[in-house]
């Protein structure tokens, strides 16, 4: 394998939850006679939750009724369909059986964890950083650089993968290799690598 530590993002990389997520959001926005384009929310969102939050309550005048209606939605629709990319799993373990580690680092509480158990990734996983951790939010590379140093690994071994700028920046603020996904038609021009399937990921990692 080109690089034995791959660093995962969560939304947006590993699991397809955007479009679960501003579904809901837009749902709930139409019942308010509210029109916004499904891909605006989801670039909102990209941000951070509290980016779009912010931008709509602003927007709109939204009350704290609208956010716990859509925090009880979209907790229901990701419990019903929220699932990974595919190939996600099958690729996690491949890198496994290949003698290489994945970690994540997102942004996500529990409900993360809640969601790899479900799809039996945790065994493909040598540790998960959570916002329980409390480490410094993404562009910082404090939660990449903490694996680096509890796991004694060289910044050229590691590979940072994900699907916003913030990603790649705590990559590259890290000193590692990153890989910038996106299942749209755009690429990032300050990651090393673009790919919009993680199929693409087998050349890259250099895997049979």
């Amino acid at each position: 394998m080109k690089f034995k530590h791959i660093i995962w993002d969560y939304d947006g990389t590993l699991f397809d939850s955007y479009p679960i997520m501003a579904a809901a959001f837009n749902d709930i926005l139409i019942k308010r006679g509210i029109i916004e384009p499904i891909n605006t929310i989801i670039s909102f969102m990209k941000v951070s939750m509290g980016d779009a939050i912010k931008h709509y309550k602003k927007k709109y005048q939204l009350d704290d009724a609208f956010f716990e209606h859509f925090k009880t939605l979209s907790k229901k629709t990701e419990m019903e369909q929220t699932k990974p990319f595919d190939g996600a799993v099958e690729l996690c373990n491949t890198i496994c059986k290949h003698g290489g580690k994945n970690y994540l680092v997102t942004h996500r509480g529990e409900s993360a964890i809640y969601f790899m158990k479900q799809y039996e990734l945790m065994a493909n996983f040598t540790e998960l950083i959570t916002s329980k951790q409390n480490f410094s939010r993404k562009p910082s590379p404090e939660a990449i650089l903490y694996l680096i140093h509890k796991y004694g690994f060289s910044q050229n071994e590691a590979i940072m993968i994900g699907d916003r700028d913030l990603d790649i920046l705590s990559g590259i603020n890290a000193g590692i290799h990153t890989c910038y996904f996106t299942d749209r038609s755009e690429i990032s021009d300050m990651a090393e690598f673009n790919i919009s399937s993680l199929i693409e990921l087998y050349g890259i990692l250099d895997i049979d």
